[in-house]
């Protein structure tokens, strides 16, 4: 007896999962990731040094990035993308839009920080402290 799913055509087994690993994955999600970014640094008002920093690329390669739309990322930099949009997307739901844009670059006495801003303990911690900065997001607001 067939199932719906059968008839229907669909494959059989779970279906595949999405992953930072796989050339296909990468190549089809980069042009989305580095536009999100792009603006994300704009937002931030991030220096080309910080801007490729935070993406772990000198600032000729970012530089090179501004007009490119078919770059594909490395797994580490879609990962960093990924936490910095959900450090970008918490912070705007937890404050309203200027304090929210300024806050990653406004000095920070809490203990992650230390005195410095958020995206210079990003920069030195790299994607470890971008984590434990979503983190620390996402439960101000209540997310964790």
């Amino acid at each position: 007896m067939q199932t719906t799913f059968q008839r229907l055509g669909a494959p059989l087994g779970p279906p595949s999962v999405q992953t930072f690993s796989r050339d296909a994955d990468r190549e089809r999600l980069s042009a989305t990731a580095l536009k999100a970014y792009k603006r994300i640094t704009q937002a931030w008002v991030l220096s080309p040094a910080d801007a490729a920093g935070l993406l772990d690329v000198t600032v000729r390669t970012w530089n090179r990035y501004e007009g490119r739309q078919s770059v594909a990322l490395r797994q580490d930099q879609l990962t960093r993308i990924s936490a910095l949009a959900g450090i970008y997307k918490g912070l705007n739901l937890l404050l309203s839009s200027p304090l929210a844009n300024e806050w990653p670059t406004r000095e920070n006495d809490g203990f992650l920080y230390r005195g410095h801003t958020p995206v210079h303990a990003m920069l030195e911690g790299g994607i470890p402290k971008m984590l434990d900065v979503r983190r620390h997001i996402d439960g101000a607001r209540g997310g964790l």
